[in-house]
């Protein structure tokens, strides 16, 4: 292990260090030390405590001479003073004397040219070898010789003091960029450590290198031709990038440099609530031997997971390294983008299956980051409603969101990179009228925009989007692909229309003043009962 100050302190006072495990050493310790146990596929199933999902109040920036006028403060962003992170940072140090301690080197980007060296430290041997699978991993040799640029220093069992911590309550994750340290107290819920060099990386990549980063999976053609796929959760960005005939480059996190889309990790941290080897085949095949399942229960007797089961919560997940995965790109690196596409549920029913944007447009529905879920079970709610994250990832952006999306559209134009917006939502009419976009469809739609046959058809433009609709694709219905024809009550279609280009509209409003003119001009525009 390379000498670093702060971690070389750690492992002098610490009772026992290991250091950069294997996998079955760490599902050894795991296990010897109560952590966990085996599911029937040899997979470790491990409770996170008392967070079963981040906790983003309690996240916090310091902010200093290096970091006032850049992030973006605010809710996401909430600044902290640089002496209540010394502070907790010495008592992190002081909490780990005598301890058992794990101690992980590994790395982000997977072009070398971005590499990011991270050593992550944690008390418990699950979350070590969670870093271990979601973060690159070094050969032996350059493990050992590695400089830390980054330290992640992880103690869910210190709790802080809010009255002399700065803190909200006793857990934190806390970021500083000068110092390259991100500290994680009071929870064990892995996914703060993935988060949280996402949460770097947000910040070095656009501020520092004219990286585009994106929280979005990608995978690669035959042809050698990368697509790129956003989508907050439900809209179908797992599905639609699982491509038998394209292989993945990565699930969640990526980089686009001039000439290239470069995955930031080294594994994937999915989901698995009702998952089934039907729907999804390629997670289910990955919780073998290596993955970590987190806060699971079994069917009863056995040792086999009930996925069904909310006991713990429903954020149940499951984190494996992208090898476990059949068809992936080595190394998980492509091209610059020739497709990118925007996925909505809208649940309303208006927008159309598939529309081209123009950069303006790219920009802003990326600024947007829309779709529309479903409404709950609550008596007498029938509405949808409506969700919007900026850049379809506001928890984790340090910069202004019209940073990214101006750092879209000038790569969109450097690149000529198609940008598309699928409605996976509603068709014919709003959830409980209409009926769910076929996933046939989708599929047909977008296989026709990567193989190029929506290159030379006809389009019309969305009255009030200003979308650009083709009137034809190989293997879809035209009749479907005009949203407003599809509803056989038009007048109800325009006014739900005018609708939910309100909510886009009130949406923007915190976003407008940081937009360029470009972005600002592709709202979309209400259209008068007359028109």
């Amino acid at each position: 292990m390379k000498s670093h100050p702060i971690t070389d302190r750690i492992a002098e006072n610490a009772g026992k260090v290991h250091l950069n495990l294997t996998t079955d050493q760490l599902i050894d310790q795991a296990l010897t030390k109560g952590e966990g146990q085996l599911t029937e596929l040899g997979a470790l199933a491990a409770d996170t405590g008392e967070f079963t999902g981040r906790s983003p109040k309690d996240k916090f920036v310091v902010k200093d001479a290096n970091t006032a006028d850049s992030v973006w403060w605010g809710s996401v962003n909430q600044p902290i003073e640089e002496k209540y992170f010394n502070g907790l940072s010495d008592k992190i140090m002081n909490h780990y004397e005598g301890k058992e301690l794990f101690i992980r080197d590994a790395y982000a980007c997977a072009d070398p040219e971005y590499r990011l060296n991270i050593r992550v430290v944690t008390e418990s041997a699950y979350q070590n070898l969670f870093a271990k699978n979601l973060f690159l991993r070094p050969t032996e040799d350059e493990a050992n010789s590695q400089d830390p640029e980054w330290l992640i220093l992880a103690a869910p069992s210190f709790h802080a003091d809010p009255s002399v911590d700065g803190t909200r309550q006793h857990n934190f994750t806390m970021v500083n960029f000068t110092k390259k340290m991100i500290l994680i107290g009071g929870s064990g819920y892995t996914g703060e450590i993935k988060k949280g060099i996402f949460t770097v990386l947000n910040y070095i990549l656009p501020h520092e290198r004219n990286v585009l980063s994106m929280h979005c999976s990608a995978n690669i053609g035959a042809e050698g031709d990368t697509a790129v796929f956003f989508g907050l959760s439900g809209t179908g960005k797992t599905t639609l990038s699982a491509d038998p005939n394209r292989k993945l480059i990565g699930d969640d996190e990526h980089g686009w440099a001039g000439n290239s889309v470069f995955n930031f990790e080294g594994g994937c941290y999915a989901k698995c609530i009702d998952l089934t080897e039907e729907n999804e085949p390629q997670i289910w095949n990955a919780i073998k031997k290596g993955a970590l399942v987190e806060n699971v229960r079994f069917h009863e007797g056995t040792n086999r997971v009930d996925f069904t089961n909310t006991t713990v919560t429903e954020n149940t997940r499951v984190a494996y390294p992208i090898d476990h995965i059949d068809n992936i790109a080595v190394p998980s690196v492509g091209t610059a983008p020739t497709n990118i596409f925007f996925l909505t549920c809208d649940a309303f029913g208006v927008l159309p299956p598939i529309s081209k944007l123009t950069p303006g447009q790219a920009g802003y529905h990326f600024i947007s980051g829309y779709t529309a879920k479903v409404a709950g079970t609550e008596a007498g709610i029938t509405d949808p409603v409506a969700t919007f994250s900026a850049c379809f990832g506001e928890a984790f952006l340090p910069l202004h969101p019209a940073k990214y999306a101006e750092m879209l559209g000038e790569k969109m134009r450097e690149s000529d990179v198609n940008v598309w917006l699928v409605n996976t939502g509603w068709s014919g009419g709003p959830f409980g009228v209409g009926k769910r976009m076929s996933l046939k469809y989708t599929r047909a739609m977008i296989t026709a925009a990567l193989e190029g046959k929506l290159d030379n058809v006809e389009y019309t433009t969305h009255p009030v989007f200003g979308l650009e609709v083709p009137t034809s694709c190989e293997g879809v219905p035209s009749e479907l692909l005009d949203a407003r024809s599809t509803w056989e009550n038009k007048t109800a279609y325009d006014e739900k229309a005018n609708h939910l280009a309100n909510l886009f509209n009130k949406n923007f409003e915190k976003f407008e003043s940081g937009a360029n003119e470009e972005i600002r001009n592709a709202a979309p525009k209400l259209q008068s009962a007359n028109s």
